[in-house]
């Protein structure tokens, strides 16, 4: 099985880390390769970044499937491109942010996203809505922390732990799903911290998540629905 791992930003300072932990995830044969855009935004942080993206995302995943890829993920929560690329390839395209959410409401009635910035909420919720799981998401919350800041581990997950507690006490949060998939490799140490605090709650990493997503629809060789994802009318597109 090959997946393509599709990071929608122009940045490249995520791509090694990515590398390492989607190879570290992958099931025995399943190969991961991964890419930047060529032009587009250094990270996605608004709606205006993610439209920003759009058009060399939907271009890198058409050639990916021409190269042979058995699935296509879009590495951002907030799942850029993946309704209209499922509209024009015939492998699965999976988002980490539909993946977490769906995995999360599976474990508990009630779940919260922890993420970046405030600038992104809407876009989170979006995600909720579509995916049908509006009902189950108590609350996003935020570090203030920029996408591009994310790699400093120690401050990152500090402010993370702290705004899980008051997702759990305060919203009623039964699950945590990391909210930005440059949170890379610290959703078990989190879920350990918050188990010896007393909250035996699970944290859901959203990469892990949209990896074993594109894992099970391939090898169950089942793919968006037609009914649904319809393909685009044929006219000249400029």
């Amino acid at each position: 099985m090959k997946v393509k791992v599709i990071l929608p930003i122009t940045s490249d300072i995520f791509n090694e880390e990515v590398l390492q932990e989607f190879s570290f995830y992958a099931s025995a044969g399943t190969e991961i390769s991964m890419t930047n855009l060529s032009t587009g935004p250094a990270s996605i942080e608004s709606e205006y970044d993610e439209a920003l993206c759009l058009p060399n995302f939907l271009e890198k995943a058409i050639e990916a499937e021409k190269e042979g890829y058995d699935a296509i993920i879009s590495d951002c929560f907030a799942d850029p491109g993946v309704k209209a690329a499922r509209e024009v390839l015939n492998i699965p395209v999976i988002g980490p942010g539909e993946s977490a959410m769906l995995y999360a409401s599976s474990l508990a009635g009630s779940f919260s996203v922890v993420t970046v910035l405030p600038n992104v909420i809407s876009m989170i919720r979006n995600v909720s809505k579509l995916a049908g799981l509006d009902s189950k998401l108590a609350s996003v919350r935020y570090v203030l922390i920029p996408v591009l800041e994310v790699q400093d581990k120690e401050r990152l997950m500090d402010a993370l732990y702290s705004e899980m507690i008051k997702a759990i006490e305060g919203d009623q949060a039964h699950a945590l799903v990391l909210g930005c998939t440059g949170f890379l490799g610290i959703a078990s140490e989190l879920q350990e911290r918050l188990n010896a605090s007393g909250y035996d709650v699970p944290v859901i990493d959203p990469a892990f998540a949209s990896l074993q997503m594109a894992e099970s629809l391939v090898n169950m060789k089942v793919k968006q629905s037609r009914l649904t994802y319809m393909t685009p009318p044929s006219k000249v597109r400029i």
